[in-house]
């Protein structure tokens, strides 16, 4: 099992930056994916941004292009979220999610889940 812990929420005023972080313990050898979800009030869970955890190959949703980054420390076992030029659309529960094996875009298939943490953007 893996067990993962995300840090770094909190509230932030539209336009600035936020790192989130997120680590990894437990049979972390066994990760091939990384990423972060987010979920905001009567919505459902979507998909923000993905990492390989050998490659480093990212994928991002259209909606954080160009403003959200997600990195790894393979050797912390943490995968990180920088966030920047937040908008109030950004507020949400950000998620680290993990999968042992090639996963997509939703949720499907992503084995492993933080237990989240609060991000605001206030206008």
């Amino acid at each position: 099992q893996v067990q993962l812990v995300e840090s770094g929420g909190g509230l932030v005023q539209a336009g600035g930056s936020l790192r989130l972080s997120c680590a990894a313990s437990g049979r972390t050898l066994s990760i091939s994916r990384m990423g972060w979800f987010r979920q905001a009030p009567g919505k459902e869970r979507e998909f923000v941004a993905r990492i390989s955890w050998k490659t480093g190959i990212t994928n991002y949703a259209d909606s954080v292009k160009g403003r959200f980054t997600i990195s790894r420390d393979n050797a912390k076992n943490t995968v990180y979220l920088q966030m920047s030029s937040l908008k109030p659309d950004d507020t949400a529960v950000y998620y680290c999610a993990g999968s042992d094996t090639t996963v997509g875009v939703t949720t499907a298939g992503w084995g492993y889940w933080g237990q989240g943490t609060q991000v605001t953007v206030s206008s």
